[in-house]
């Protein structure tokens, strides 16, 4: 296997901080854009843990949950968070939606979705046994 669980959880906690520094320095598109991705590199693991295979190449956050078998096992709330996610990280790959996206930020609503994201890391890993 070319990336198991422990290892996509690994790639989950480095990028944590990196949210956390870009939080902090009020650098909040890109925080976005991290959380997006600490929550699919998460989504990635439980793929991996639940098929034995490598996870598809997609930023699909809700698709990830489906192929992991989870989706039915989130909250409501959490399956908010997955969709309201998803347009923050368009900022990585089509920088013309930049704009329209950085407006829908501010710095308590990046809060939220940083606290938001790590919470949705622990459940991952408790529900990994990690």
């Amino acid at each position: 296997m070319l990336c198991n669980t422990d290892k996509w959880l690994n790639m989950c906690d480095e990028d944590l901080i990196t949210a956390k520094w870009l939080l902090d320095g009020k650098r909040l598109l890109p925080m976005g854009f991290f959380c997006h991705l600490i929550v699919e590199k998460a989504l990635k693991a439980v793929v991996t843990h639940s098929t034995g295979e490598i996870p598809p190449k997609t930023h699909n956050l809700t698709k990830l949950a489906h192929i992991g078998g989870i989706y039915d096992h989130l909250h409501e709330s959490q399956k908010d968070f997955l969709e309201y996610l998803m347009p923050l990280q368009i900022d990585g790959r089509y920088t013309e939606y930049k704009e329209n996206i950085a407006k829908t930020l501010s710095i308590e609503k990046c809060k939220r979705i940083y606290q938001e994201t790590e919470g949705f890391l622990c459940w991952i890993k408790t529900k990994l046994g990690k």
